[in-house]
């Protein structure tokens, strides 16, 4: 099983995340966020990997450190219990629709961060939730995963379908590029011989 647990220690926030690339979409998560909890359930159930985040942040002056450094966490995770990388899709990619809203997701574990976020919400917050802080998110993942990550909102003018269909296109998009290709087994899926 592809798993790890990585925990960081800030004066800013304390977070601890554990995944399982290999699990069945469980979820557990306690980041005080609560559109954010709802948001990364997305990607454990439609990425089918188990992750649990339980995260204490300094939001008496906002979510940024929390949202931020879990998208950190997160990605450093991700990326220890990927392991070596043989045998992958590497890429994935998915369109997600919800009513009027449309995102695209399309992924490459590259081994090279890289973030392009073309996203316009329809409204500045969800709730109480800043949605300039997805780009934070994807930022921190992006940075520590070492993928090279496009994410698209095509459509849409209710902003919770715009965040909730972007969500469900990165966990599937992830899914895609961990499952094992039958045609590469044992082969590292680069010329380079190295992601």
């Amino acid at each position: 099983m592809r798993q790890a647990e990585v925990t960081r220690d800030t004066l800013e926030t304390q977070i601890t995340v554990s995944i399982n690339i290999d699990g069945t979409g469980k979820s557990q998560f306690e980041t005080g966020i609560g559109f954010l909890d709802h948001m990364l359930d997305q990607v454990a159930r439609h990425g089918m990997m188990d992750i649990s985040v339980k995260a204490k942040g300094d939001l008496h002056i906002d979510a940024h450190h929390t949202v931020e450094d879990i998208g950190i966490t997160l990605g450093q995770a991700f990326l220890k219990a990927l392991g070596d990388k043989k045998g992958i899709n590497r890429y994935g990619h998915a369109y997600v629709p919800l009513d009027e809203a449309l995102s695209r997701v399309v992924l490459d574990l590259s081994g090279r961060p890289g973030l392009a976020f073309n996203c316009e919400f329809t409204r500045a917050a969800i709730g109480e939730f800043d949605v300039d802080l997805f780009h934070e998110f994807f930022q921190g993942f992006t940075n520590h995963a070492l993928v090279t990550l496009h994410v698209d909102n095509l459509k849409g003018h209710n902003s919770h379908h715009q965040a909730e269909t972007i969500f469900k296109a990165f966990g599937r998009a992830l899914r895609m590029a961990v499952t094992a290709d039958e045609r590469m087994a044992g082969v590292m899926p680069s010329t380079k011989g190295v992601l």
